[in-house]
């Protein structure tokens, strides 16, 4: 019980330093959000959340921040002991984490799993590059089999799981969202750096970044529960604006390099390449819009340039509603963090995973209309 008193009062603190508390910056008039707030509003009067909290911000200037019931911005969004969890928010960090040690040891992204997993010698998953286990395009089940185990404490115990599970499709002929891939893709980073992947998130992200409240693992021991990369995010808004601050400046926060510039474009750039795309995948039933190439390393490239084929929107949606995105057109970042009550679909045709995304669209509306401009 001290471990989470201790861990918690650490979050109070760090809570002091609030990413989405300082000033407002100098963008002079901000936009009309007015419509956003009822909005949120809505979603939480009606049972959706039973609170939410947003931050919006532009440089250095928050546009919006507004806090509903229950959640605050430095509300700690528990993966286990308070039964809420950030879900498929936590793959862009996750991603990131990996994409840290890619940058300081001799890990690659196209290095096959048996390279650092010699378990996996001879098995068709050992020639799997890294890449594809971050991209949904590795073959990998997206999920353990009925019925799941989950009474480890270690990804070494998580990938043996893995290990003799049959591929689904050959690797790079279908994107297939999922997490468990991405349990392969931690334990690589493990082998390449020395260490356990919650010490290296600490150490190469939370603790430079200020995430004082974040972590892969639960804070109490009861039961096992190995880092869940793809789904096992604890955090607060406030933290993750950091992460999300870091991102949208190339890898650099407040003065301090985390990620290289290089190694951040590769997040973001198309990894899905000649795979089939299933229709009505996440872009098209949440956006209503079609192209290929609809993920990074971790991300969600929702929007991209027709010309270039660079995405210029960014995101990690979970099912449960906590929604981080990034436009780099407009230099706006922002994150939206709740956990939906009870099923993710709603009677009335709501859905807390395909539903997130207007946040985003309302955002850039109302920039564009400040701006005298059209939102193509």
């Amino acid at each position: 019980m001290k471990k989470i008193e201790v861990w918690i009062w650490g979050c109070l603190l760090g809570g002091m330093v609030a990413a989405c508390g300082g000033g407002n910056g100098t963008h002079g008039e901000k936009p009309d959000f007015t419509g956003l707030d009822s909005l949120i509003q809505g979603w939480v009067d009606k049972g959706y959340y039973p609170g939410a909290s947003i931050c919006v911000k532009q440089d250095t200037a928050v546009l919006f921040r507004k806090s509903y019931g229950a959640v605050s911005p430095d509300t700690p969004v528990y993966v286990a002991s308070a039964g809420k969890w950030v879900a498929s928010a936590g793959k862009w960090v996750a991603a990131a984490v990996v994409a840290a040690v890619v940058d300081r040891t001799e890990l690659s992204w196209d290095d096959p799993v048996e390279k650092w997993l010699p378990e996996f010698k001879g098995d068709p998953k050992g020639v799997i590059p890294l890449r594809r286990l971050l991209s949904h395009t590795s073959g990998i089940r997206p999920y353990l089999p009925e019925p799941r185990v989950d009474n480890y404490n270690h990804l070494d115990s998580a990938v043996a799981e893995i290990l003799p599970l049959d591929t689904v499709f050959t690797p790079g002929a279908r994107f297939e969202y999922g997490g468990l891939a991405m349990q392969v893709a931690g334990r690589m980073a493990e082998a390449a750096a020395g260490k356990e992947f919650e010490t290296l998130f600490q150490e190469l992200l939370a603790r430079p970044l200020r995430m004082t409240c974040s972590h892969f693992t639960p804070v109490n021991t009861d039961g096992g529960h190995a880092p869940m990369l793809g789904g096992g995010l604890c955090t607060t808004l406030n933290d993750y604006m950091n992460f999300l601050d870091m991102i949208i400046h190339g890898g650099v926060f407040e003065g301090q390099r985390i990620l290289g510039e290089a190694t951040v474009k590769e997040m973001q750039a198309d990894q899905v390449g000649t795979a089939k795309v299933a229709s009505g995948e996440y872009v098209e039933r949440a956006l209503g819009r079609h192209h290929q190439g609809v993920y990074g390393l971790g991300e969600w490239r929702e929007m991209v340039d027709e010309e270039t084929g660079e995405a210029y929107r960014i995101s990690s949606p979970g099912w449960a509603g906590a929604y981080p995105w990034i436009n780099l057109r407009e230099g706006v970042y922002g994150f939206f963090i709740a956990h939906v009550a009870g099923s993710s679909s709603k009677p009335d045709g709501f859905s807390s995973f395909y539903g997130s995304p207007v946040i985003a669209n309302m955002v850039s509306e109302e920039i564009s209309k400040k701006n005298g401009r059209t939102v193509k």
